[in-house]
């Protein structure tokens, strides 16, 4: 009687499958002392994401498609026609590529508590994009190559470059009622 009973659970064990999670991968910067204040940040380098709780966008005061996200953020991001209106540019020293415009742009992500999981991560995952394609982009144009490809080839110093011209900065905000 032992030996069916070890031998069902034996069974059940390895033809059960289980739930993985999943998630998004982040580095998280670290902790800052609460005696440090944060630097005031210019209205036209902020590019404002709110996901309500009825899964809609406001992207900027205007409601958008999360097909229309990635779009919209790359033009933030980069700011090709240096519109008054976009983030400002500072001049970096950047290795591989010399004096090079910056953008000091962040993206401030802010969800309703009832926004749904999947529209969160539907927005993380367009805003990375965005990223994604301007560094590619410039990797092929500056090096012949993608960016993932300079990482899958241990290319470290080119890849902090790429990184030092779009740094991904986005800011989530704590859960809130954004509204409808």
């Amino acid at each position: 009687m032992a030996d069916i009973a070890f031998l069902l659970l034996v069974f059940f064990l390895v033809t059960t499958t289980m739930d993985t999670d999943f998630g998004l991968m982040r580095k998280l910067p670290p902790p800052v002392p609460d005696d440090v204040e944060s630097p005031p940040i210019k209205e036209r380098n902020v590019f404002v994401v709110l996901a309500n709780a009825q899964n809609k966008l406001l992207v900027e005061g205007e409601p958008m498609e999360i097909s229309q996200l990635k779009d919209a953020a790359k033009e933030f991001i980069a700011n090709p026609k240096n519109d008054p209106k976009l983030p400002d540019k500072k001049t970096v020293d950047v290795p591989f590529f010399g004096k090079t415009d910056v953008s000091k742009q962040v993206i401030s992500l802010q969800n309703d508590r009832g926004t749904s999981y999947e529209l969160y991560i539907q927005v993380q995952n367009e805003l990375a994009r965005a990223y994604n394609e301007l560094r590619n982009e410039l990797a092929r144009e500056k090096f012949g190559k993608s960016f993932d490809r300079l990482k899958e080839d241990g290319e470290d110093e080119k890849v902090k470059a790429i990184r030092a011209i779009y740094p991904q900065r986005i800011s989530e905000a704590e859960p809130k009622s954004v509204g409808g």
